[in-house]
């Protein structure tokens, strides 16, 4: 069986109880990275610490409350060496790969191919530049 990873956006239809995604969620095994972990706190780090939300900060703390506590209920994979070595290598073989907006989502790629696993993502245009990256979308 596949382990799924879902990627930032996935999680973040799951979070807003996205119907399809959630379903999906439901029935398979799933994961997510730590540079996943990383993106949503950065998110909720810069709303909170944005002085014009200072009248919001009740619905962002308990946005990131909700996030740590699905953060809790899922597998976090780590940025491991062999990961590291998959990113070297595709950003070495692949140039296009090295645009800094794709920096993250490359590192998602490398946790994802060094464990021969399954992204679910939306972003087909930026993961499907990764060769042998198995991609699926679970909003289709």
């Amino acid at each position: 069986m596949s382990q799924y990873i879902l990627d930032t956006d996935h999680v973040s239809l799951i979070l807003s109880n996205d119907p399809k995604v959630t379903a999906k969620a439901s029935i398979h095994e799933i994961a997510v990275t730590i540079i996943t972990v990383q993106e949503l706190f950065n998110g909720w780090v810069s709303r909170i610490n944005d002085p014009s939300q200072v009248n919001n900060l009740p619905t962002l703390y308990t946005k990131l409350c909700t996030t740590v506590k699905f953060l809790q209920t899922v597998e976090i994979l780590d940025f491991t060496p062999q990961a590291d070595t998959c990113l070297q290598e595709l950003l070495k073989d692949n140039p296009p790969l090295r645009k800094n907006r794709l920096q993250k989502d490359m590192r998602i790629a490398a946790v994802v191919l060094s464990l021969n696993a399954t992204v679910v993502t939306r972003n087909q245009r930026d993961f499907g530049l990764v060769p042998r990256l198995v991609i699926t979308d679970w909003t289709l």
